[in-house]
């Protein structure tokens, strides 16, 4: 008994410290991340866009997106707007016409997901418009807001030859709570430690729920992504396709977060569930291109999808359980325990130092264009920031284990793109044209 038992913790340490080497290359992402990104060259033409918006009642912060986007330095009439108000109860239709926008209304109370309206909308825009008329598709939640060179930057990737193209998200209520300041924190860690990196080594990155593009040759055959998350979903199929996702860090859009704790883990739960999804659809497929076509990039973004965080909580029960039954089976003393308890919290405490550690770096390397705030707290942010990751591996074990449902987040921050620009550090924008970047 006590030979098997050890024998199992010794192959849950070996498939740990296997999945440990098989991370370890993103080492190069972060330090890349720090000093480069990629710079694209000015436009030679402007390109034709349809904008893509999923509403669920957002009558408080449509408009304000609508205004942003009426507001860019590109020709307004190479951009359409388009939105789907979805089983909406409130203005939100009204105020997209009234806006200038074209708004079809959807009435499905059965097929729920902002990918089933992404769907109905883009169907509509094939039977009334056609897909082709239009070069490319940006895609955007309601509460978003657009700085006025957004499109105009994007432009330069997609006419560099792009098919696919996210970009740099702030938060507009970065200081309301610790709950979206770790939203904040959570978006721009991925942006030095993942997009930076992969545009410099031309690899696919992830899309991250809104403020992406891609050519009208995604869609030719409709909307196909429906699940939970259907930007994870489209990420992976995007790969397996054989297309790169690029970043490009001069495109700026504001991103309203959470501020309530039941929403937000509500909200990391469906996360959960659509990346285990994500990983059911895509994970096969992706490891036969590994093999098939010897594809880095496809062994990349498997990384991405696969659940390794589930698997490390899963080692971390499993083994602290072992653990006291071999001290219940040697008959050691009430100390042993003590120490066994301690060496579990030993990972989870290593992990929230290193989780504060990662948030100042992000307050450090990103200050000129996150929200002025005072210093206690920045330093309250860092030292909660754990708590958002430690969110994400209980989402992952709950949703492991129930059914999930798509429900919208509420959003009701009204604040206009001119508010956010007086708000913006001093010299940012002197500051971002002198950054070191890899073309």
């Amino acid at each position: 008994m006590v030979e098997l038992l050890q024998g199992i913790l010794h192959l849950l340490s070996r498939i740990q410290t296997a999945f440990t080497w098989i991370y370890k290359y993103r080492k190069v992402y972060q330090v890349t991340g720090i000093f480069f990104t990629r710079r694209f060259p000015p436009a030679k033409r402007n390109h034709k866009y349809a904008v893509l918006v999923a509403a669920r009642n957002e009558e408080a912060v449509l408009g304000n997106l609508i205004d942003s986007i009426r507001a860019q330095d590109y020709p307004a009439h190479l951009v359409t707007i388009f939105v789907a108000a979805d089983n909406c109860t409130d203005r939100t239709a009204q105020i997209a016409r009234e806006k200038g926008a074209v708004c079809y209304e959807r009435f499905d109370t059965e097929h729920r997901t902002k990918g089933y309206a992404l769907q109905f909308l883009v169907e509509q825009i094939r039977r009334d418009y056609g897909v082709e008329s239009f070069e490319g598709y940006f895609l955007f939640d309601a509460d978003n807001l657009l700085k006025e060179d957004y499109i105009s930057r994007m432009n330069e990737s997609f006419d560099a030859g792009e098919k696919i193209i996210t970009s740099y998200r702030n938060t507009k209520n970065f200081d309301d709570n610790w709950i979206s300041a770790s939203y904040g924190i959570h978006w721009l860690r991925t942006i030095r430690n993942e997009h930076r990196a992969r545009s410099v080594f031309r690899l696919a990155t992830r899309i991250q729920g809104t403020g992406f593009l891609f050519a009208n040759e995604i869609i030719r055959d409709g909307w196909n992504y429906t699940s939970l998350t259907e930007d994870r979903a489209l990420s992976a199929d995007a790969v397996v396709q054989g297309y790169r996702i690029s970043y490009n860090n001069a495109a700026e859009f504001f991103d309203e977060q959470p501020v309530d704790l039941r929403i937000a883990m509500r909200q990391r739960i469906r996360w959960a569930k659509g990346h285990l999804q994500a990983f059911r659809e895509s994970g096969g497929k992706l490891l036969w291109n590994i093999f098939r076509r010897g594809s880095f990039m496809s062994f990349d973004m498997l990384t991405v999808i696969f659940p390794r965080s589930l698997y490390t909580v899963f080692k971390r029960i499993v083994s602290y359980l072992i653990h006291l039954v071999l001290i219940y089976l040697s008959g050691k003393h009430f100390g042993t325990v003590v120490t066994a308890t301690w060496n579990a919290l030993y990972w989870v405490l290593r992990g929230c130092l290193s989780d504060m550690i990662t948030a100042a770096y992000v307050f450090l390397m990103e200050h000129r264009r996150i929200k002025r705030m005072p210093w206690y707290k920045m330093a309250w942010f860092c030292l909660t920031f754990p708590l958002f990751d430690l969110m994400g591996d209980l989402a992952l074990c709950i949703a492991l284990f129930t059914k999930v449902e798509w429900k919208p987040i509420p959003h009701n921050s009204n604040v206009r793109i001119e508010e956010l620009r007086r708000e913006e550090p001093s010299g940012q924008a002197k500051a971002r044209a002198g950054e070191t970047h890899a073309s």
